[in-house]
């Protein structure tokens, strides 16, 4: 199968993109490169999709043409974004990034009338709002820029698929973290301070949050699982993620532990639009696509770890 991959440049697009080539996929990839973050640091997650025989293409969904990476593509995978709470990103780039990007998307995908094995939006548990803990029914209450575009952009996939225009469905992911993880991220930042022996800043209350903290390799086996089973995945929604959480106090206490010292903490002022409780109910996942997360968050961290040593990460991209 011939499958599109949006995103394919960040944390999750480029480890789906891999594990797709892996397992016989043939993958072209797509991203434009936003500038939220280091740009060698998506450099090298492109050579390395490269590597495992991936095509990249450097395209922007929001501006330019899509009927040539779109050519004799199966499935698509849109994992694209403006990600998370930024004080940097404007109302107008999450618009521009999750709204119109994948407005222009799903109407190019229409226009082909090739994308015969569906269409698999990445969302997120921040649709949900400050407490994301029910099910796939429960209100969506957003609290952030973020979660109010990407919902948006959920709406728009699921209303071609209910119009009977494309195949599709939306996996709603939940903290998602693991090798290659955007480097303003929680543990990211953590690692970074501890090894570098740096203040590490965190958000008043941040402490007590708990989340279902997601290893990358299951995130992407849900999604994976979709794509394999999008006839009964078509019109539908779906949380993937861990059903165990932990709060912000232990998961710093593991890495802490890994590391063997002890991180500088400094508490500033807390942040609005922060999840307070997310806990991913999976029954559906489990029951419909047989999915089943198996990575605890301690062997999860100490590959993230080991991941930064090996790679002296974000040490040449200041």
């Amino acid at each position: 199968m011939r499958i599109l991959v949006t995103g394919a440049a960040g944390f999750i697009g480029s480890q789906l993109s891999e594990h797709l080539a892996l397992i016989g996929h043939d993958v072209i990839g797509i991203d434009c490169l936003v500038d939220n973050y280091a740009r060698e640091l998506k450099k090298r997650n492109i050579r390395s999709i490269r590597e495992q025989g991936c095509e990249f293409v450097l395209c922007n969904l929001a501006e330019d043409s899509l009927s040539d990476v779109l050519h004799d593509v199966n499935a698509v995978f849109h994992c694209a974004a403006q990600p998370g709470l930024s004080s940097v990103a404007s109302l107008d780039d999450y618009i521009r990034n999750n709204i119109i990007a994948t407005h222009r998307l799903v109407d190019a995908i229409i226009d082909t009338n090739t994308v015969q094995g569906g269409l698999i939006y990445i969302s997120t548990s921040s649709v949900y709002g400050a407490k994301a803990i029910g099910n796939e029914n429960a209100e969506t209450k957003p609290t952030s820029y973020y979660g109010v575009t990407k919902l948006a952009a959920e709406h728009l996939v699921m209303a071609a698929s209910r119009q009977g225009k494309i195949d599709a469905c939306s996996l709603r992911l939940f903290s998602v973290y693991g090798p290659r993880e955007r480097p303003e991220k929680l543990y990211p930042r953590l690692i970074e301070c501890i090894l570098h022996d740096k203040e590490f800043t965190l958000f008043d209350g941040s402490y007590d949050h708990y989340r279902s903290y997601t290893y990358v390799a299951d995130a992407v086996a849900g999604m994976v699982l979709a794509l394999e089973n999008m006839s009964s995945c078509n019109n539908e929604i779906f949380n993937i993620g861990s059903d165990i959480s932990i709060t912000t106090r232990e998961g710093i206490s593991i890495i802490e532990n890994i590391l063997g010292r002890q991180a500088k903490i400094s508490i500033i002022p807390k942040r609005s639009g922060d999840q307070l409780e997310t806990r991913a109910d999976i029954e559906k996942a489990r029951t419909i696509l047989g999915y089943k997360p198996t990575t605890s968050v301690l062997d999860g961290l100490a590959q993230e770890v080991n991941w930064f040593r090996d790679n002296n990460i974000y040490d040449d991209t200041r």
